[in-house]
C-alpha cells in the first residue's frame, strides 16, 4: 500500500461513519483502498441502505401499532427485527458479486426481491398517509353494518299474532330468545273475537226477525173488534197469535241468553285486549334490550381496527375516486422505488473499477486455487506411483528370493538322491563280493 492510502486509513480506535456505512455496502476496504476515489460512492450507497432499512422499520411500526389497536413498547420487537433483517438483505443483494455483468438471472432476481420488499413495506406507509379517509370510511361501514343488523333483529323477531310463529326467510342467526310472548292471549283474542262475530250475526239476525215480529205485532194489536154479546172492544185472535208467536221465537232461539253471552264476551275481548297491550309493551321492551345487547356484542368485534379492514377500506376508497386513486398508486409506486433504491442504484450505475478489480482478483484466485489443485494431484500421483514402484521392487526381490531358495532345496533334494543312490550301489557291490 502507498503512502497516500496508508494515510488516509483511519487511525486505531476512531469511529469512522463512513467506513461502517461502507461495511452495509460488503464491499473488502483492503480492495477498495486501491481506488479510492470510489468511496464515496460506496459510502453513499451504504447510507442509501441504512435509509431503507429505517423506512422499513417505521412501515413495521405503524404495521405493528395497528395491530395491536395502540402504541406499545411491544412493537419494538418485530420493528428492530424487521429494520435488520431488510438491512442483512439489502446488504446481500449490493454486496458486489465477480462477473456480475455476465449473469442476467442474478441480476433479474435480485431486482424482483427488492421491488416485491418495496410493494410490502410501501403498504403501511400508504395506509399511514391515508388513515383519516380510512378511518372515515371504515366508520361508515360499522355503522351500515350496525343498521342493518338492527333491521334484521326487528324483521326477523315480530310481535307474534300466535302461539305458532311462521319462521322468516333468511332469518337463522337474528332470531333471539324471549321468556313469554303474547302469542297465547292472540290466539285466544281472535277466537274470542271470532265467535263473538258470530254470536253478533245471528243475534243481529234473530233481532232483525223480532223487530219484524213485534211489528207486526204493534200493527195487528192496534185493531180493536166489539164483542157482540158484552158490546166491549177487545184485540184480535191474530194479534194474540202473533205475540206467541213472538214470545215463543224469544224463547226457541235465546236471543236474551244470546245477548248476555255476547255481553259477556265483549267484557272478555276488553280484558284480554288491556293485557295483550301490556305483554306486547314488555315483549317491545325485552327484543328492545336483547337488541341492544346484540349491537353491544358487535361493537365490542368492532373495537380495534384491522390490518385487513384497512386495506379493504382503501380499495374502496380507490375504487370509487379517480383521483384519490392516482394519488394512492402514486405514493405506493414512491415507496417501492424508495425500497429498491439500493439494488438499483447499484445495478444501474454501471461496472465499476472496484468491480472489475474484484473479477479480476476473483478470477484470479479461481485460477491460483486451480493450479494449487493441479500441483497437489500431481505432487499426490507421483508420490502414489512412487509408493507403486517400492512396491513392485519389493515384489520383485521376494519372488527372486524365493525362487533362490527354490532352487537351493531342489539342489539339496537332488544331493541327498545322489548319496542315496551312491550308497545303495556301494552296498550292493559289497554284497555281490562276498
Amino acid at each position: 500500500m502507498t503512502d497516500s492510502a496508508a494515510s488516509a486509513e483511519p487511525s486505531p480506535g476512531r469511529f469512522d461513519l463512513a467506513r461502517r456505512l461502507r461495511t452495509l455496502t460488503g464491499v473488502d476496504e483492503d480492495l477498495l483502498a486501491r481506488v479510492r476515489y470510489e468511496r464515496n460512492k460506496y459510502t453513499a450507497l451504504g447510507g442509501v441502505v441504512l435509509g431503507t432499512a429505517v423506512i422499513a422499520a417505521f412501515s413495521m411500526w405503524n404495521f405493528a401499532t395497528e395491530a395491536l389497536g395502540r402504541a406499545s413498547f411491544l412493537a419494538l420487537i418485530p420493528t428492530v427485527i424487521w429494520m435488520l433483517f431488510i438491512l442483512n438483505l439489502d446488504r446481500w443483494l449490493v454486496t458486489p458479486q465477480p462477473n456480475a455483468r455476465r449473469r442476467v438471472g442474478p441480476l433479474l432476481l435480485r431486482l424482483m426481491i427488492a421491488l416485491v420488499l418495496g410493494a410490502v413495506i410501501a403498504e403501511p406507509l400508504v395506509l399511514r398517509i391515508f388513515a383519516t379517509a380510512v378511518e372515515e370510511r371504515i366508520a361508515d361501514h360499522r355503522n351500515n353494518a350496525l343498521d342493518q343488523l338492527r333491521g334484521n333483529l326487528v324483521r326477523c323477531n315480530p310481535v307474534p299474532d300466535g302461539t305458532e310463529v311462521k319462521p322468516v326467510a333468511g332469518c337463522g342467526r337474528y332470531v333471539l330468545t324471549f321468556g313469554s310472548t303474547p302469542g297465547g292471549q292472540s290466539d285466544e283474542l281472535a277466537s274470542i273475537r271470532s265467535d263473538a262475530a258470530a254470536l253478533q250475526k245471528r243475534v243481529d239476525q234473530d233481532n232483525d226477525k223480532l223487530d219484524d215480529i213485534d211489528e207486526e205485532v204493534r200493527d195487528e194489536c192496534r185493531r180493536l173488534i166489539r164483542v157482540a154479546s158484552t158490546g166491549l172492544f177487545q184485540r184480535t185472535s191474530e194479534c194474540l197469535r202473533l205475540r206467541e208467536t213472538a214470545k215463543d221465537y224469544r224463547a226457541t232461539h235465546h236471543t236474551e241468553e244470546n245477548e248476555r253471552r255476547l255481553e259477556a264476551m265483549n267484557d272478555r275481548i276488553s280484558e284480554i285486549g288491556g293485557q295483550l297491550t301490556t305483554s306486547r309493551g314488555s315483549f317491545l321492551q325485552e327484543r328492545a334490550k336483547g337488541v341492544e345487547q346484540r349491537l353491544a356484542k358487535e361493537r365490542a368485534k368492532q373495537k380495534e381496527i384491522g390490518v385487513l379492514e384497512r386495506m379493504r377500506a382503501l380499495d374502496e376508497l380507490a375504487g370509487g375516486n379517480p383521483v384519490l386513486f392516482v394519488g394512492i398508486w402514486l405514493v405506493r409506486v414512491l415507496f417501492v422505488l424508495l425500497d429498491a433504491l439500493p439494488v438499483l442504484v447499484k445495478f444501474l450505475g454501471g461496472e465499476s473499477a472496484y468491480d472489475r478489480m474484484l473479477t479480476s482478483e476473483s478470477n484470479s484466485a479461481v485460477k491460483i486455487h486451480s493450479e494449487r489443485l493441479r500441483l497437489a494431484e500431481r505432487r499426490a500421483m507421483a508420490d502414489t506411483e512412487i509408493a507403486q514402484d517400492a512396491i513392485e521392487q519389493e515384489v520383485r526381490r521376494s519372488r527372486a528370493e524365493s525362487e533362490a531358495a527354490h532352487r537351493e532345496h531342489t539342489a539339496a533334494m537332488h544331493i541327498r538322491v545322489r548319496q542315496a543312490v551312491n550308497s545303495l550301489e556301494e552296498e550292493l557291490r559289497r554284497t555281490s563280493s562276498v
